[in-house]
């Protein structure tokens, strides 16, 4: 691209981009505890439809009274597999976007995203259609006082137009970074309305502010100004680089409770969090917006366990905990506590899925799973 059509190209993104930051505040909430309520299940692909099958297992078990009254309806979503992404050349195809976008809530297993090429993941491409603003990721380690709850901006960022940068002539690449006033606060706003809700007393913010003074700077200062609006919860905030440092130093790790940080950085941290709690297959996500909640491992599609014959070894802790996330969402409090519990118990009997052949199958776990919730 000459430096006219980069120009060209910059001043398109920034026109969408100002569009959606008007459109943001415009949007009526919906009520995920009314009733009837459908709910999509995509078991994406790789190890997806094996722990997705599992999910699926445990609550037809948990909401069959809601079932077969009809109050709650799951509805399958297929085609969100690579094969089919690609065969489209979308990252989620129209027509599989319409049936997701029919149901308030989804329950998705992991899909891939291709390395290189020009298709943006799936998860991203989900979040921005159904403006689920609020990625929300718990990490507890009881015998260690861990009890963090991770808000990350879910539609901004490094995310926002991550895959619509620029090239110049074999020289330099570009890609664009974005912090609206609107979505920086409705997150800050999630994080001290959970804190205030679940009687946290501090919230801890993530920025690299020193550096990206525009966008992180923006993000620390709203951030700041909508903890005022709480003063019971005490505020902090922390460099990305430091705080990823923190979450391992045993020394001060325990004190954090809510943290908060943009979307990038969320990204990196909640990982990081995870393998702190015994690695990503035990840690469960939502993304919540106002109109629509997805929930998901917080893992991927794991292609080398396929290429090597692992899936059936494939952990479902992740995407039992987010499911657990999404009883909760939807009001199923008590079912929601119970499946952690089932989970808890299977594991206590030393039924352990190490995505390993040496650990359980996902099947075996998923048998003594139903069988608790049978009980």
């Amino acid at each position: 691209m000459d430096t006219q059509a980069i120009l060209a190209h910059f001043e398109k993104l920034l026109n969408e981009q100002i569009d959606r930051a008007q459109r943001l505040e415009q949007t009526e909430a919906f009520d995920f505890t009314s009733r009837p309520l459908r709910i999509a299940i995509a078991p994406g692909d790789g190890i997806g439809p094996t722990i997705t099958a599992c999910a699926e297992s445990a609550l037809r078990i948990l909401l069959k009274e809601e079932i077969a009254s009809g109050e709650i309806v799951l509805v399958p979503v297929e085609g969100l597999t690579i094969e089919n992404r690609l065969a489209r050349n979308e990252s989620v195809p129209s027509d599989v976007l319409d049936v997701i976008r029919s149901c308030p809530v989804l329950l998705k297993g992991p899909t891939t995203t291709p390395h290189g090429g020009t298709m943006t993941s799936a998860n991203v491409t989900l979040r921005k259609a159904l403006d689920l603003f609020a990625n929300i990721r718990p990490v507890s380690v009881p015998e260690e006082d861990i009890d963090w709850t991770f808000f990350r901006e879910n539609t901004e960022g490094e995310y926002a137009v991550g895959s619509s940068g620029v090239e110049y002539d074999n020289l330099l690449n570009m890609d664009f970074k974005v912090t609206t006033y609107a979505g920086t606060k409705r997150i800050a706003r999630a994080a001290y309305e959970f804190a205030r809700n679940t009687g946290r007393s501090h919230v801890t913010i993530v920025t690299k502010a020193n550096i990206m003074k525009k966008t992180d700077g923006l993000f620390s200062k709203l951030c700041h100004e909508v903890a005022s609006e709480y003063p019971e919860i005490t505020t902090d905030e922390y460099f990305v680089d430091i705080m990823a440092a923190n979450l391992i130093n045993p020394d001060v790790r325990s004190r954090f409770q809510v943290i908060l940080a943009p979307n990038l950085y969320g990204d990196i941290l909640t990982d990081e969090a995870a393998q702190v709690q015994g690695g990503v297959g035990t840690a469960g996500s939502s993304n919540v917006g106002s109109r629509y909640a997805m929930f998901e491992p917080i893992h991927g599609s794991a292609p080398r366990m396929i290429e090597e014959g692992l899936g059936d070894y494939a952990n479902p802790e992740s995407i039992l905990q987010a499911t657990a996330m999404m009883l909760d969402h939807i009001g199923c409090v008590d079912k929601a506590d119970r499946l952690r519990q089932a989970v808890n118990a299977v594991r206590e009997k030393g039924l352990l899925v190490t995505g390993l052949r040496s650990g359980a199958t996902c099947a075996a776990f998923s048998d003594a799973l139903m069988s608790e919730l049978s009980t």
